[in-house]
């Protein structure tokens, strides 16, 4: 059991939700009355993470919910095998909760207890054009009509190893359509785009004014991630599939990133989040979460924005092309105008723990639905060339 003090709380209940569009929630619950939500959304591989909170339920039920450090040490050490996306990515979700509670508990907004805030909004941007990147001048159109003034698209479809560069003229027309209604935009490689072509690329990019380049090479490549850096100005953006600030480490020692953007639901929580983001402020590295996910996820990421002074930009899903008109960022909250933008921001969050209401009847049902209905869980698309191989998605 983790430290006890005379105001203890005692984790009783812990749950987890499967619901649409590709989402999964965590409630903790205390014997004292508080309740917390945390996500441990890790898109494509659902089941593995109900799996991993049977083993984090049968742990940690009866352990002290304000011992926040000591329950993210234990689930991460007290294991041999450790890291990796499954067991962060729920470690994540339980670890996200106890802040909810600890906030709620003392009355504070999560962010009170990271310090402080050092800015009152934090700036957000939306997704347009899809995997299949498309119409992007209208899309963009419409995310400045609601309010934001960043946007981020893929920049390929699926490629060969290597192939031809004629396909790379597109992206570049693209930008030009989002820059000319006056927006910023950031270009998602996504891992798609081998060596060979994503220098080629990155070169095209480099005189458009991109906000940033993302994943441009595999996570697996911090090697060649640093030769990149060297031979573009762009900043340089990875981290959704670094799980700790361990697996961030080679990128910041060999001075391969601009933008570190791990996600919350993934690298560890919001203990973890913080602890990358003040590594990357000592390489004079950026933070921008990556949150293509739900709403609790979204605020967990703000409450460390705010309080990190090399933040600079937050994801954000609303209307994201995986979600759907009854399954997005607003559908599972009481009050959605917590997360309303307004000139390209969103306005930090007050209320206590993660500062917003999840509404929790609805969760209830859409899950049971979820499972009655035999639903396959979320899973991204296979894709294979024209000869057959298999590509990055």
């Amino acid at each position: 059991m983790s430290l006890v003090t005379s105001a203890s709380s005692f984790i009783s209940n812990i749950e987890v939700f499967r619901v649409p569009p590709r989402w999964l929630f965590v409630r903790i619950e205390t014997a004292d009355g508080f309740v917390g939500w945390g996500e441990s959304t890790l898109e494509g591989h659902t089941e593995a993470i109900e799996g991993a909170f049977a083993d984090l339920t049968q742990r940690f039920l009866g352990w002290d919910a304000d011992g926040i450090e000591d329950i993210w040490q234990t689930a991460y050490r007290a294991r041999f095998y450790r890291g990796g996306p499954v067991l962060m990515s729920a470690l994540s979700g339980l670890d996200i909760a106890l802040w909810d509670i600890k906030g709620k508990k003392l009355r504070v907004p999560v962010w009170q207890l990271l310090g402080g805030k050092v800015r009152d909004r934090v700036r957000v941007y939306g997704w347009i054009g899809g995997d299949h990147p498309s119409a992007v001048r209208e899309a963009a159109r419409e995310r400045k009509e609601q309010g934001f003034t960043a946007v981020k698209m893929n920049a390929t479809e699926a490629l060969a190893w290597l192939d031809s560069p004629e396909l790379l003229k597109g992206t570049v027309e693209r930008v030009r359509q989002v820059r000319a209604l006056g927006m910023d935009v950031g270009v998602d490689f996504h891992g798609r785009v081998h060596k060979g072509m994503a220098r080629q690329l990155a070169k095209l990019l480099e005189g458009e004014g991109v906000l940033f380049i993302e994943e441009p090479l595999l996570p697996t490549q911090p090697a060649e991630f640093a030769d990149l850096a060297r031979l573009v100005s762009t900043p340089i953006a990875a981290g959704e599939r670094l799980y700790s600030r361990h697996e961030f480490r080679p990128y910041f020692e060999g001075h391969a990133l601009d933008v570190a953007q791990p996600d919350v639901s993934h690298c560890g929580g919001i203990s973890e989040l913080a602890r990358i983001a003040s590594m990357a402020e000592t390489y004079d590295v950026a933070l921008a979460p990556h949150c293509p996910l739900g709403p609790i996820a979204l605020a967990a990421c703000i409450a460390v924005g705010v309080s990190k002074l090399n933040y600079f930009i937050q994801e954000m899903s609303w209307q994201m092309h995986y979600n759907s008109d009854d399954a997005d960022l607003f559908t599972y909250l009481a009050d959605p105008s917590v997360f309303a933008v307004k000139d390209g921001y969103v306005t930090t969050p007050s209320g206590p723990g993660l500062g917003i209401v999840i509404n929790e009847e609805l969760v209830r049902t859409r899950a049971k639905e979820y499972s009655r209905a035999g639903i396959e869980a979320w899973r991204n698309p296979i894709w294979r060339g024209e000869d057959g191989s298999i590509r990055e998605w």
